[in-house]
């Protein structure tokens, strides 16, 4: 059946009604089958988003035919993040290397990092820390918009620090984003203490419940990345109750926790937790002063 494919457009099409029949998750970036469709066949083949649409005519070499009805094969059989399938994906425009060591990059802290926290952060920070960090997407986001800033990227997953380390190389940003195998806080130079100015974390929310019912394609990734025990808070309570030791007075705490805000906000009924609302998508996501997290109960 395949043989009668020959062009871009050939391709796309083929994907296209191959993901329409199997039913696919999309979760990972792209809305609907069509879109991760042109992506799919557009990545492979290593040309940009933007392809004239006049060229889709071109015929593709045999090689490249090959290539791209087995990552058809892998998204849609295997139900692998198409991330996964490229070995790329973007955030906040940039591009970054990612295998099953760590999740697809998809927060919505992007929309954060690219107005510069405002107008909670009010001066730019001189050193960062990034927290559960995974691929590192979020702290070499940041280093990129604060020039001047020092970023620190803390991981417990030595295999997504790899990861991390390779995104550290692209992006060239050896001499100002470090990396660090530290189980949330421990593991992290004590001199640091009081020293960051902000803190971000996108750590592993998942409660027991979302966990026992999440798609296929999110069973791809890294489970340490995403369960964090019955009510998706385990890591988030250790990020409270150690977080103003590490601020400095002036600091900002950003966590993301998707659904599971709803079980925080159970958990500490006293406290008015700050959540942000985003223009493109996205919830779950609350900042907090240096001073809130100090005389709060945790």
């Amino acid at each position: 059946m395949t043989d009668s494919l020959h062009t871009i457009a050939d391709h796309i099409r083929y994907a296209f009604s191959y993901m329409n029949r199997a039913e696919m998750y999309f979760g990972h970036g792209y809305q609907d089958a069509w879109d991760e469709s042109v992506a799919l066949v557009l990545q492979i083949l290593h040309l940009p988003w933007d392809f004239d649409q006049q060229l889709w005519g071109c015929r593709l070499l045999d090689e490249e035919r090959s290539a791209v009805l087995e990552a058809i094969r892998k998204r849609v059989d295997d139900r692998m993040p198409l991330a996964y399938v490229t070995g790329k994906a973007w955030f906040c425009g940039l591009p970054f290397e990612v295998d099953e060591r760590v999740l697809v990059p998809r927060s919505p802290i992007a929309e954060l990092i690219e107005r510069g926290f405002g107008p909670w952060l009010r001066h730019e920070p001189n050193r960062v820390l990034d927290m559960c960090t995974g691929s590192a997407c979020i702290g070499i986001a940041c280093a990129h918009v604060f020039e001047g800033a020092q970023v620190d990227c803390a991981d417990v997953s030595a295999d997504a620090l790899q990861v991390a380390e390779r995104n550290v190389v692209l992006h060239k940003l050896q001499d100002r984003v470090h990396l660090h195998h530290s189980d949330v806080f421990d593991g992290l130079d004590a001199s640091c203490r009081g020293q960051y100015d902000l803190i971000v974390s996108n750590p592993p929310y998942v409660d027991a419940q979302d966990v026992s019912t999440m798609p296929e394609e999110y069973r791809k990734e890294p489970p340490i990345g995403l369960a964090s025990g019955a009510d998706g808070l385990d890591i988030t309570r250790r990020i409270l109750k150690e977080a103003a030791h590490w601020l400095s007075d002036q600091g900002l705490l950003v966590v993301e926790l998707g659904n599971s805000w709803v079980n925080l906000e159970a958990a500490y009924p006293d406290f008015s937790f700050t959540w942000v609302e985003f223009e493109h998508g996205g919830h779950g996501v609350f900042v907090m002063t240096a001073h809130e997290l100090k005389t709060g109960k945790w």
